[in-house]
Formats: structure tokens, sequence, C-alpha cells
């Protein structure tokens, strides 16, 4: 059998290295990390490479939709909520680099049992078993009251569910309410949005949840975080955290909804933070929103990581700015 025929490589067209144009040169690496190094010196010494440049980009775009007065939307799930994040997105939005918080149901429930009891998050697997889990009848007392009470109050006085549960958190003085998100953000008079899918939280299955009334203050909810959207040309900022599904669908309504109404809400910034990239939060946050114009950022890591690390990047972005 005669040998299979092979390309004869003699004449190809070779150039130099030194010459040719490269993506990566040693002004982008890192800087020397060491000990007692401030937290400045430390996000200078990153490398100007992939996610780390993302990071910064992120950072900017929010520091620059403060100063020019521009909505700053945080998107949460639960695992936010759980990982302890509650308290550096509450002094974000002390600080003006948060201006809307909104979140699945699931976030909302956790915050008011830490609020309440100091705890949160049962154990599943074995409470399913025997029947128990989402069973807690305290918890689902007072989101299922927020919703009623909301619900009962005039459509002008335009209280949503998540207003609603930040201000019966107060009236119940809760323990913990000090780390609560949805009392802080009622405290700062900053919308907390509540998106809820009926049936997907635990407080759904008590005898005190009025689908009529989770409902009517989901939707004004929504409505109240179209409004939000609506202004985002020019500068906003849309970060997405740890929900795969529920915010980033509510958030492409959302924008549906102020195009279709005439706003011009293009040339913003998206950016998804979560421990894998799924697919709703890559094409209905990262790619499809800013297609007209904007940035898409995706950044994979865990929460009770990459949310103190974007937080100090934003801190240190403002000072170096000023």
């Amino acid at each position: 059998m005669p040998p299979y025929p092979q390309i004869d490589v003699s004449r190809v067209r070779t150039c130099l290295a030194k010459d040719r144009i490269s993506k990566v040169t040693t002004s982008l690496e890192a800087g020397c990390i060491g000990p007692g190094m401030s937290v400045k010196a430390f996000l200078d010494a990153l490398p100007r490479i992939l996610k780390a440049d993302a990071l910064k980009a992120v950072a900017h775009a929010v520091v620059n939709a403060k100063n020019l007065h521009k909505p700053v939307i945080v998107m949460i799930g639960g695992h936010v909520i759980k990982t302890g994040c509650s308290p550096i997105l509450t002094g974000l939005a002390e600080n003006g680099f948060i201006t809307h918080v909104a979140s699945n149901g699931s976030a909302a429930i956790h915050d008011t049992e830490l609020a309440r009891f100091g705890h949160t998050s049962e154990d599943v697997a074995s409470q399913l078993e025997d029947g128990s889990f989402g069973m807690a009848e305290d918890t689902a007392a007072l989101v299922n009251e927020a919703a009623m009470e909301a619900a009962a109050s005039s459509e002008t006085s335009g209280e949503g569910l998540g207003e609603a549960v930040g201000r019966l958190l107060l009236r119940e003085n809760a323990p913990y309410l000090h780390r609560a998100l949805t009392y802080q953000c009622f405290r700062l008079k900053i919308p907390y949005t509540l998106h809820v899918a009926i049936g997907t939280d635990i407080v759904h299955q008590h005898p005190s949840a009025s689908g009529a009334a989770i409902g009517e203050t989901s939707l004004r909810d929504f409505r109240i975080f179209a409004h939000t959207v609506s202004r985002l040309g020019d500068g906003g900022v849309v970060l997405n955290m740890g929900s795969a599904v529920i915010m980033p669908e509510v958030f492409l309504k959302a924008l549906a909804v102020a195009r279709n109404l005439g706003n011009n809400v293009t040339n913003f910034t998206t950016a998804n933070f979560d421990m894998m990239q799924h697919y709703r939060p890559t094409v209905n946050v990262v790619q499809r929103p800013v297609l007209p114009g904007g940035h898409g950022y995706a950044i994979t890591g865990h929460h009770e990581i990459m949310i103190p690390l974007l937080a100090a990047a934003i801190y240190e972005t403002a000072d170096t700015l000023e």
C-alpha cells in the first residue's frame, strides 16, 4: 500500500513574531501582589486582561452612572442574601451606587428570616422527605400579610410588594433589622421591587397566601421597575447577580415596555455575576439589551467573593475620579 500523501510545507510563508500584531503585551501583566498592600494597590496590580479588566469597567460604569444621576439597578436571587452580601449592597445603596434593587421572591424570604430570626436556609432534603419543607408559618405570615396590606392600599399610594415587606419589618422592629436589604431600601427611600412567580416560593404553600394580592402587588412592582428601566439610557447600569431565570425575564419585558412607550433606552451597561453563565442572563442581560448600543459583561465567580470585590472596585474608582 503506498503512503498517504502529505502536504508540502517547504513553501509556506512565515513572519517574525517581533513584528506581528499580538493581543497580550507585558504592559498588561499583573503587578506585584504582596503583604500589607492596600485595596487600591491590589486592584491596580490586577492584570489588565479579560475579566479583571471587565470588573474594572463595570465599576467605572457604576461610578459614571452615579455622577450622571442615572439608575443603577441590582437584580438579585436568593443566593446573594444567603451568602451574606446584604450589608455590602446596603453600603453601596447608602453611598448612592445602587438606586434600585429588584429580586425574585426567595431573596426577600431569606432576607426577612435573617432579619427576624438571625438564620435562614432550611435542610431541604430531609424536610422534603417528611413534608415539613417550607412550612414555617411565621415566615409566611409576614410576607403574605405584606401582600395583603399593599393590595388593600389605593393604586395612587403606589406601594408594591417589596416596599410593604420592608415596612412590615420596621413595624415589627425585627431583632436584626439593620441587615435586612428590604428594610434598608425602605429606609433609604429607593425601590425594592419584588417579582414573584406564583408557586415558586415557600410562602405560597400556606393558607395565608392570596394569589390576587401577590399578583396585584408584584405587578405593581413590575411597573415601578419598568419606570426605572425607562431611565437607563445614556449611562445607566443593570447588574444581575444570581438570578438565572426570573430577573432576566422580567428585565427583558420591562425593557420592551419602556422602549414601546418611546423611551430611548440605549447606551447603557449590563453585567451578569454568577457562579456559572446561564442561557437567560447571557442573552437577556448581557447580549440582547445592549445591541443598539452599550456594553454587556459576564463575570463568573462566587457571590461571596465577587460582590465584595466589585464593591471595593467601585469605591476605589470613585475615589480616583474625585
